[in-house]
């Protein structure tokens, strides 16, 4: 089942562009591809529509993108807010001094990166992904900010997938979520 979290029909003409694929990445799992909503342009104004309706009034500083389809929603976002973008890299792409965080994957590791001097203690941020999940990737991005003194507001996702543990992982690290759509 899905639900949508506006209370038109825009949630539903998304998650109708989001392509269910079997089987990937392995037998019985149902990968939610979100390139053909992207493919959409009725369905990528859409969702940074109802991104901007859900922030416009949050006084945001920042929108942080986690690697690599984050980039792509919190860009147009922050470019309707008026506000600038900071990103999380995957570990060594980043030019700089930066906060560095490990996380597990289903099968070994991986790291995350941000620049020490991205965000202060002035700003507030919502992290953005494309998808919510087992919540590991998000949970390190806040780990990253949390190096830094800045208030993070929300995490904010195109899509949730309510049967795995995301959510109460972000909860239990005292994070809210926002999804536009989500499958039970």
């Amino acid at each position: 089942m899905t639900h949508y979290a506006c209370a038109d029909l825009r949630g539903k003409y998304i998650a109708d562009t989001i392509r269910d694929v079997p089987d990937y990445p392995s037998k019985g799992v149902v990968f939610r591809d979100i390139t053909t909503m992207l493919a959409d342009p009725k369905a990528l104004r859409y969702s940074i529509d109802l991104l901007h309706e859900r922030y416009e009034n949050y006084g945001l500083t920042q929108i942080v993108a986690v690697e690599a389809r984050g980039f792509l929603f919190a860009a147009a976002l922050a470019d309707r807010l008026g506000i600038g973008i900071t990103l999380i890299r995957k570990e060594g792409k980043l030019p700089r001094d930066a906060y560095r965080e490990e996380y597990a994957l289903e099968y070994g590791e991986s790291a995350l990166e941000l620049h020490k001097d991205a965000l202060t203690h002035r700003d507030r941020v919502v992290v953005m992904d494309d998808m919510l999940a087992t919540g590991g990737t998000m949970s390190a991005a806040i780990d990253l900010i949390q190096k830094t003194e800045a208030t993070i507001v929300e995490a904010a996702f195109v899509a949730e997938l309510l049967y795995l543990p995301g959510r109460k992982r972000l909860a239990e690290k005292g994070i809210s979520s926002y999804a536009m759509v989500a499958y039970d």
